[in-house]
């Protein structure tokens, strides 16, 4: 390695590459792409198979070889970005796998049909269809309903250890929405290993309230006086809405996403020994409280820090 330091040759160019390349793989991606410009010889040790391997999951051939398509890269690094920008689906599309950019992570989509959603089989309550924008083939659309409660179970010896993830609804309203203004209660909880997600009976949910931290699924208005006209004789009072601020709102409301989906922080959780599962709910179940306009993809964990 040739790199000079303010007129001085520097120390790293008398160690072998793979030397270096260990080296680099003890820091992280953003250091190993910082550290590809530096000279020739630093981008060859940072761009090799030692590093990215390293900033790739433990097990992520495992993973790669479910995924539903095949996955061709040229080198680790590149698998890495893939893995970073493409989600893929893997265990016959009944998960959406990627990885975060800036710590190599797990992160996981649960889509809708996996999730455990009263009534979801009833067409008179839900129905189910395609979306291009969608990255799994099937969403599911609220009709009419009364009782919202859906549900999530994902084994946590799947997510990567010592890491703080949170849970995600990621769903859109459509224009003729409505009833999803209404608080909701969500909430994220370690629970003992189940035998699956995919029930469809509202017997799952509690007869009373759920418990939980207050959500909404579309950002609750509220509405006051305004008058109009250009002169006084012809201003007449007039009821409108607006959205209410945050400072007005006693829950947590979702956010826009850069792919044109929406999502809802359900709640947060350490995932340190990898022991168990982790149970994730939202529920709305006032009975007279019609809702319907709900388009869900899924429910997606991906570590804290990931925005």
């Amino acid at each position: 390695m040739d790199e000079i330091h303010n007129g001085k040759s520097s120390p790293f160019q008398f160690l072998p590459e793979d030397c270096v390349s260990n080296i680099i793989s003890l820091t992280s991606p953003q250091d190993a792409c910082g550290a590809s410009v530096i000279s020739v010889g630093f981008k060859s040790a940072s761009e090799s198979d030692t590093v990215w391997e390293k900033f790739l999951p433990s097990d992520y051939k495992e993973i790669i070889s479910n995924s539903l398509s095949p996955l061709n890269y040229a080198t680790k690094k590149h698998l890495y970005f893939h893995l970073c920008h493409s989600p893929i689906l893997i265990n016959n599309g009944k998960l959406s796998f990627w990885i975060s950019k800036s710590t190599g992570k797990k992160c996981y989509m649960l889509p809708a049909r996996e999730l455990c959603i009263a009534w979801k089989d009833t067409p008179r309550y839900w129905s189910w269809t395609s979306l291009p924008e969608s990255r799994f083939p099937e969403v599911a659309e609220l009709v009419d309903v009364c009782w919202l409660d859906i549900r999530g179970n994902m084994p946590t010896r799947l997510l990567s250890l010592k890491t703080n993830y949170a849970a995600y609804l990621v769903f859109k309203t459509t224009e003729n929405s409505y009833g999803l203004e209404a608080v909701a209660k969500a909430s994220v909880s370690f629970a003992a290993a189940t035998t699956g997600t995919s029930s469809s009976s509202a017997e799952t949910s509690d007869v009373f309230e759920p418990e939980g931290d207050s959500v909404y699924l579309k950002t609750p208005a509220c509405a006051h006086d305004v008058r109009y006209g250009r002169r006084w004789r012809h201003m007449l009072p007039r009821r409108i809405r607006r959205p209410r601020t945050e400072d007005e709102i006693d829950g947590r409301v979702p956010r826009q996403r850069n792919d044109g989906w929406q999502e809802l922080l359900l709640g947060e959780f350490l995932n340190d020994e990898g022991d168990g599962d982790i149970d994730i709910k939202v529920s709305e179940t006032k009975i007279l409280n019609w809702k319907r306009g709900l388009i869900l993809e899924g429910i997606e964990l991906r570590p804290k820090e990931e925005v």
